[in-house]
């Protein structure tokens, strides 16, 4: 189930009329009643545009700098970032994986079924339907990563998979492959959404949803709490015409 720049701007004038662009006005001259003041009608119009020209730059730099911990790289289908990419003899607390190494690393994992090697095919050129996160899960000197395995048509997942550095690679620590099921990262927790379904729901309304945290233990992860939530039969119902009054 993808920020923010803050860069400083260049070196010049300070904002205002000048850091416009609109020519440095000189000092007027007299005028015709030989006080030397700008007319109104012309001071109001600069200011005008001044204000203008503050209110769009503070919308271009606005909003909170910060950014909650989630999926890294942008890799989701909605919003695409590209990752930095690395040197296949870069280690992993040198630098982050690209999302191709990150698909490699799925496809060649041998404890990931074959149903989800084969779902794991490009939507568009060369995006996969995977989303991945970084994070320090297991207590290693590297952070772990989190990949969850998508499907292209709807946001639905495949699977879950979980990767600790070892030995100058990555080894496969956990996974869950029963969709539709995705898992974060919270204050050091891997949280996993396993959707459940009865018999005849509709596959974009299930009935009730499990959200199991685990954390991690000596050489595993063990599960510390379930909660399980009971959809409400309104979720996804269409609302029942309302009776139209009759003349008598």
């Amino acid at each position: 189930m993808r920020g923010l720049s803050n860069r400083p701007g260049p070196d010049g004038p300070p904002p205002g009329v000048a850091g416009l662009g609109i020519p440095e006005s000189r000092p007027p001259g007299p005028g015709p009643s030989g006080t030397g003041q700008v007319p109104k009608a012309a001071f109001t119009a600069m200011a005008v545009i001044a204000a203008l020209g503050l209110f769009v730059a503070a919308c271009g730099t606005g909003g909170t700098g910060a950014r909650d911990e989630g999926p890294a790289g942008g890799s989701s289908l909605k919003e695409a970032t590209a990752a930095p990419s690395v040197s296949p003899s870069a280690s992993p607390t040198e630098s982050r994986r690209s999302m191709a190494e990150v698909v490699e690393l799925v496809k060649s994992d041998p404890s990931v079924s074959k149903v989800v090697k084969q779902d794991l095919q490009p939507c568009v050129a060369d995006e996969y339907p995977i989303d991945w996160s970084y994070g320090s899960l297991t207590g290693g000197s590297a952070q772990d990563i989190v990949v969850n395995v998508l499907t292209c048509e709807e946001p639905v997942g495949m699977g879950v998979f979980v990767y600790r550095e070892q030995n100058g690679g990555y080894k496969n620590v956990f996974k869950a492959e029963e969709p539709p099921v995705y898992a974060e990262i919270d204050r050091g927790a891997l949280v996993v959404t396993q959707q459940l379904y009865k018999k005849g729901d509709p596959v974009e309304f299930p009935s009730s949803e499990d959200v199991i945290t685990y954390r991690w233990a000596t050489d595993r992860f063990r599960e510390e709490s379930r909660i399980h939530n009971e959809y409400g039969s309104a979720v996804g119902a269409s609302k029942a015409p309302s009776p139209v009054p009759t003349e008598d």
